[in-house]
């Protein structure tokens, strides 16, 4: 969606029904609100899965652009072998829609790639639930706002008139309209791009309902995405939240004359992004330290505890806290398979060294 998009108007031209890719039982109709990058990658990979895709933007000037950076995404993907049919098939199954009405018809899941601004993002929902299917999926693309935060402004009493009016339905309509939408709205948070990075937040507010949750996790499953559940509402969720964590130690580092930019991403490039690229934070140093997890925080608990200390983080890791990541470390590794899991994480960096020894980072 273009900044500082408002919902919908209308304008520039809406394919006659027979353009549009036709609906399938096991590939069901997906809309994507906003024809931007997120939009666009989001296209990518719902189409590649076999879906049609219809995308709306309030601004179908947006479209030239987006069509031709869909063709660019698709024909790179088939030059690395990684699109299973031909870019014009996979591209055919798209379409670009100028009334938001069109695009949402028979859509299964919405997904908004809206700008990350709340008040854009409810207005653009309030538009939504006044013309999507009574049982679609609603999902916000949002890197850290939670669907709590973008309901609280979407309550029936709650919508101000503008909303109603960009809506195009008057405002007992749109209250109606509204009323079930807390049940269906989640955040869905994709890697960028996430046809090439599978993992997908999703975050639910505490009127979710279940089923939705449920159905919206086996569609993003079914398109090769690995869904992982938020289980609270956290700004930033978890990606962001650790990302977040690794940006502020590292301009803090950069802020005391400690490294350079570069040395702190080379200090990722060729060590910590190396292991993180196959195994997350704690299998890593679970495989690093013998006698696992507990045997690390005993370790290195107390450095880690001095370094939050400098930057004013009094956190520790409890006794508590502790137990509970080891009980669930070995829940999934019994230590009588520690030997194994170490030879195999060598076994992968093997494997990856000669690609990595064929990039440049330049």
């Amino acid at each position: 969606m273009g900044e500082g998009a408002a919902p919908p108007e209308g304008g520039g031209r809406t394919p006659p029904e027979s353009d549009r890719p036709a609906p399938d039982a096991a590939r069901p109709v997906v809309a994507i609100a906003g024809a931007g990058s997120i939009g666009v990658a989001f296209a990518v990979l719902f189409a590649s899965a076999g879906h049609p895709v219809r995308v709306w933007d309030a601004f179908p000037e947006a479209f030239e652009r987006a069509r031709a950076d869909l063709r660019s995404r698709l024909g790179l993907l088939a030059e690395f072998g990684l699109l299973a049919e031909s870019p014009s098939l996979v591209a055919g199954r798209v379409s670009f829609e100028a009334e938001l009405a069109d695009a949402l018809g028979a859509a299964v899941l919405v997904q908004e790639c809206a700008p990350e601004r709340v008040e854009l993002k409810r207005e653009l929902f309030a538009a939504v639930a006044a013309v999507a299917p009574a049982d679609a999926i609603l999902a916000s693309s949002s890197s850290a706002i939670t669907p709590s935060t973008i309901l609280a402004g979407l309550e029936p009493a709650g919508v101000v008139p503008a909303d109603r009016d960009a809506a195009g339905v008057d405002a007992a309509e749109l209250d109606v309209a509204l009323t079930g939408v807390a049940a269906r709205l989640i955040v869905a948070h994709p890697g960028n791009p996430p046809y090439l990075l599978p993992v997908i937040e999703l975050v639910p507010s505490p009127a979710t309902d279940a089923a939705v949750l449920d159905r919206a996790s086996a569609l993003y499953r079914g398109a090769g995405l690995r869904p992982v559940l938020v289980r609270k509402e956290v700004e930033g969720f978890l990606f962001n939240r650790l990302q977040g964590a690794v940006l502020r130690e590292a301009y803090a580092l950069v802020r005391d004359g400690v490294a350079t930019v570069d040395d702190i991403d080379e200090v990722v490039r060729s060590g910590l992004g190396r292991r993180w690229s196959f195994i997350g934070p704690f299998e890593t140093v679970d495989l690093n330290t013998r006698g696992g997890l507990e045997s690390h925080a005993e370790k290195m608990g107390p450095a880690y505890e001095r370094m939050g200390a400098e930057r004013g983080q009094h956190d520790p890791w409890t006794p508590d806290l502790v137990a509970t990541a080891v009980a669930q470390r070995r829940a999934l590794l019994p230590l009588d398979e520690w030997e194994a899991r170490v030879r195999w994480r060598d076994e992968q960096l093997m494997r990856l060294k000669p690609l990595w020894e064929g990039m440049s980072s330049r």
